[in-house]
């Protein structure tokens, strides 16, 4: 088998249900009304047999559990070749800590997120003599995993949560949020689960992709403060909405995209619910709406 993209995690921080909140999608999906989602993360592979992991959620356990392909064929042996991460961000790096069981793989990053990573003493437990830790440089294709590569390419974004300042800039392009482009096995694909905004150069990356995997996270700005449960809004937190004229939607349209499927979509977005007139209005709008264990080749 050659390229395969298989989604872990298909939502944002905090997954569905997050555990404190009580929004009409987390109390359906306590229910088993809708499916519970884990957080944000996706395995890819070139030749169906060495894997490698986008970005390493707070939930990574349950989901290399869930995903037979990365099972351990023998007492310590594993598909996964290597992680990497697309920003510092907690829900995207906080499950680096659950592959500290002395597994040798290579830790793929910018040189800024591996500098916020080595500020945090904590990530030692990652022991350097056993996972390597890699730079990427923007632009400049490498080896992800045997069979694959990768490009990393910025994406208009902001520095994680616990870095932001008194002033926060919200559509920084550099090496705090990047996309990948990944090619093997005879396939090709973008992710890009952090967006603030699609600029020019962004727009010409992904037009005539044949598959991108794109940020989701809200589907209308306020959606968080109509439902009561915070203040700020998803141009505030450095991600784009699904609908409205300055939307993903919207953007999208005039592009030549072959399959889009939106990741890393908060709890609160009505999109998770299979019966609800947004998500019809995505999927009438050429989107898949991703779902943990969903599979995807070219």
């Amino acid at each position: 088998m050659g390229f395969r993209a298989h989604i872990l995690g298909a939502a944002a921080g905090g997954g569905l249900p997050q555990w404190n909140c009580g929004c009409e999608n987390c109390r359906l999906a306590r229910q088993g009304s809708i499916p519970a989602q884990t957080q944000s993360s996706l395995a890819v592979t070139g030749n169906g047999e060495d894997w490698a992991i986008l970005n390493a959620s707070p939930d990574i356990r349950h989901q290399l559990t869930d995903c037979a392909a990365l099972h351990p064929s023998g007492l310590r042996e594993v598909p996964l070749k290597s992680v990497l991460v697309t920003n510092g961000d907690i829900d995207h790096v906080a499950g680096l800590l659950t592959l500290r069981e002395m597994q040798p793989f290579d830790l793929f990053a910018t040189a800024g997120i591996h500098q916020i990573l080595a500020q945090n003493p904590i990530f030692a437990a990652l022991n350097e003599k056993v996972v390597t830790r890699k730079t990427v440089t923007l632009g400049v294709p490498f080896r992800l995993a045997p069979g694959l590569w990768a490009d990393l390419f910025p994406v208009p974004g902001k520095v994680p949560l616990y870095l932001e300042g008194e002033t926060v800039e919200t559509d920084l392009v550099g090496e705090q949020t990047v996309g990948v482009h990944l090619t093997g096995g005879g396939g090709e694909a973008l992710y890009i689960p952090g967006c603030a905004m699609l600029n020019d150069d962004l727009r010409a990356r992904l037009n005539g992709a044949p598959l991108v995997f794109f940020d989701g996270t809200l589907w209308r700005d306020d959606e968080m403060v109509r439902a009561g449960l915070g203040e700020k809004t998803g141009k505030r937190m450095g991600h784009i909405s699904m609908s409205g004229p300055d939307g993903s939607i919207a953007a999208f349209a005039g592009l030549d995209v072959g399959k889009k499927i939106y990741v890393h979509m908060n709890n609160t977005n009505p999109v998770l619910n299979p019966a609800s007139p947004e998500r019809a209005e995505a999927e009438a709008a050429g989107w898949i709406i991703g779902q943990d264990g969903m599979e995807i080749t070219p």
